[in-house]
């Protein structure tokens, strides 16, 4: 699938920060997106990333003076122009105070002060910087005034080794927010509940039963459905994951908690939700009586008595009495071809769903990468192999269809 960014101008903006390494990956990101990325580095970032670099990335000439002679007209305005959207990575705490009083005293500032186009800004500094009540007055006038969009900071390792919000966004996660200001927002006024995830089932205090899911699929869909306008409710398993903007989150362990999560966002009738997306590896069984302490380490063997979990999804399309919420389950298998096709089709007709996506283990589980079968009553169409967010996007496209 098409990046919402392909063919669109991004002027990106560089400034005097340590993680100004990162926006080289960014570059890289934005380029693989097929749009035309235009580099500003401000003298200060000259001191950490080199214009050359840049420039073999890009294929365009980096601009750094906007005082330069050999650009006809005023390079700010020409710039201004020219983009469909301003990308300041990093920004630093001065540049975002000189945002917000206005300031137009480099190329960057006058670029931005002189933009119509949408401006987004990763902030990356010291937590103290960042703390600091100077800087929290320029991010709530920069909020008020509404012209620059921040993405970030977050919590984490910052190049002094402490740790603290103050760190940039990463390369990958900016990119998403760039291209969710150009995404179509036709699933706005919706919600959507999505799982993601693997269940994890208590053996003892310290050991469970569960699978490998690492719930990336769950929280692409999670991410476009918000940048789609969809109020989204993610039910996570245990996954160490950032929560993808504007999306409500709600952590589970097992099975059971999970089944009382959907419960809370479905409503009893089934009338809280308009469509739900069972992307959660929902682990079958369960053990019968875990221990209450630790099992000790014996020479002897042990075994364990399971009893099947309760069929979430297969419980939500029995009760569901008529075409909401729309209902997508997922098709885990270690069959390919047409037994893959033949295990969805069984499963979307026993758990009375709408779609089922069927993938095979060894190409779906744990990378960012993957193919699947969207299966139907009528039809099975191939998907991929492509990148779970494009997968998420085919997957939200049928739901927007079902509810229109």
């Amino acid at each position: 699938m098409t990046s919402p960014l392909a063919g669109r101008t991004v002027v990106l903006a560089v400034t005097g920060s340590i993680a100004a390494y990162k926006s080289v990956l960014l570059a890289r990101l934005l380029v693989q997106a097929r749009a035309k990325v235009v580099p500003v580095l401000t003298t200060s970032a000259g001191r950490f990333v080199g214009a050359v670099t840049f420039a073999g990335i890009t294929g365009e000439s980096v601009r750094t003076d906007m005082w330069d002679a050999s650009h006809a007209g005023e390079m700010h305005v020409t710039l201004a122009a020219a983009a469909d959207l301003v990308l300041v990575v990093p920004a630093t705490a001065d540049v975002l105070a000189r945002f917000a009083s206005g300031r137009a005293d480099d190329l960057v500032t006058a670029l931005v002060l002189c933009a119509k186009c949408p401006v987004v800004a990763a902030p990356a500094m010291h937590p103290h910087m960042w703390e600091h009540p100077a800087t929290q007055a320029n991010v709530a006038e920069l909020a008020r005034q509404g012209r620059v969009k921040l993405v970030g900071p977050t919590s984490g390792p910052v190049a002094s080794g402490e740790d603290g919000f103050g760190r940039m966004t990463e390369p990958a996660d900016i990119l998403r927010a760039a291209e969710a200001l150009f995404t179509k927002r036709d699933l706005a006024g919706k919600h959507v509940v999505i799982t993601a995830g693997p269940t994890q089932e208590a053996v003892d205090p310290v050991r469970y039963v569960g699978n490998r899911s690492s719930g990336t699929m769950g929280f692409r869909l999670a991410e476009r459905a918000a940048a789609r306008g969809a109020r989204v409710t993610l039910i996570a398993g245990p996954v160490s994951k950032t929560t993808p903007p504007g999306v409500t989150r709600i952590d589970v362990t097992d099975a059971r908690a999970m089944q009382a999560a959907l419960t809370a966002a479905l409503g009893e009738k089934l009338d809280g939700a308009d469509a739900l997306v069972m992307a959660a590896a929902v682990a079958d069984y369960r053990p019968k009586d875990p221990s209450v302490g630790k099992r000790k380490r014996t020479d002897e063997g042990i075994t364990l008595e399971l009893v099947p979990n309760p069929d979430l999804l297969a419980a939500i399309g029995a009760a569901r009495k008529g075409a909401k919420p729309v209902l997508v389950g997922f098709a885990l298998e270690t069959d390919d071809g047409e037994a893959l096709v033949a295990h969805a089709r069984e499963k979307l007709a026993r758990k009375k769903v709408d779609l089922v996506v069927a993938n095979t283990a060894s190409v779906a589980l744990g990378g960012e990468d993957s193919r699947v079968v969207l299966v139907t009553e009528s039809h099975a169409r191939h998907v991929g192999p492509t990148g779970k967010g494009e997968i998420a996007e085919e997957i939200l496209d049928f739901v927007r269809g079902r509810l229109e």
